[in-house]
């Protein structure tokens, strides 16, 4: 029997704790569709097309990855793409209340099942908003995200001014 996933998220940027969980989704299902939320109502440092490239670069490795788009509701992403099971990480408890809220939400909606990830301790601290946080101000965040990412932040702060990194 094939199995398939959706692991969605805004990306803005993809982390190492992002790849942590879709590594090791990637090992669980034939098919694993990585969908990169257009948000209307955030402004992202990347467009939806540099967020898209950053993680194809990221994921281009391994070999069952897609990645797509969305906005509006996941529920109707997992219709459209005949998919029935969302992966989500779980960095902390106090990400575990809004992602069991969202996870009752699409099963009672459309009958997708959720299935959480626990992200390895090693990355548990990081997220896209405290990368970038760290990026605007100089500092280094290599160890915290793919070598492609890292140069963008770097290129985004530089042209817009931002960086107070010498």
């Amino acid at each position: 029997m094939s199995s398939a996933a959706v692991c969605p998220g805004s990306f803005d940027p993809v982390t190492n704790g992002h790849l942590d969980v879709i590594e090791r989704a990637s090992e669980r299902f034939d098919r694993l569709i990585v969908a990169c939320l257009r948000n209307v109502g955030k402004q992202p440092l990347f467009d939806l097309e540099r967020r898209v490239g950053l993680l194809r670069s990221a994921t281009s490795h391994l070999a069952n990855i897609e990645v797509a788009t969305f906005d509006g509701l996941l529920v109707d992403f997992c219709r459209q793409h005949g998919i029935g099971i969302v992966v989500r990480g779980l960095r902390a408890v106090s990400d575990f209340e809004s992602e069991l809220e969202m996870a009752q939400m699409n099963h009672r909606l459309a009958d997708v099942e959720t299935f959480f990830v626990a992200t390895s301790p090693l990355h548990s601290f990081l997220s896209s908003t405290l990368v970038k946080e760290v990026a605007r101000f100089g500092g280094d965040v290599s160890a915290f995200v793919p070598p492609a990412v890292n140069d963008s932040l770097r290129a985004q702060y530089a042209a817009t001014g931002e960086s107070t990194h010498e």
